[in-house]
């Protein structure tokens, strides 16, 4: 059995910023989905070479998309 004792705060504190950085990294991917969706002046087969390449590549897709 864990009890708080053995959890020390910067443990806990180190576990919250991994999962806010998790949730915020969904996020970021739904909003750069949501935009590339979007677009009219991107047709359906950029739309999909964008979806695969975010799906294979996260980060490096979603680090070239936002610049």
């Amino acid at each position: 059995m864990v009890i708080a004792a053995d959890y020390p705060f910067l443990d806990v504190l180190w576990t919250m910023i991994i999962f806010f950085a998790w949730v915020i990294w969904i996020w970021m991917m739904i909003t750069i989905l949501a935009d590339v969706f979007r677009r009219r002046d991107m047709s359906g087969w950029g739309k999909a070479a964008w979806t695969v390449f975010l799906i294979v590549l996260p980060f490096l897709g979603a680090l070239v998309y936002l610049i």
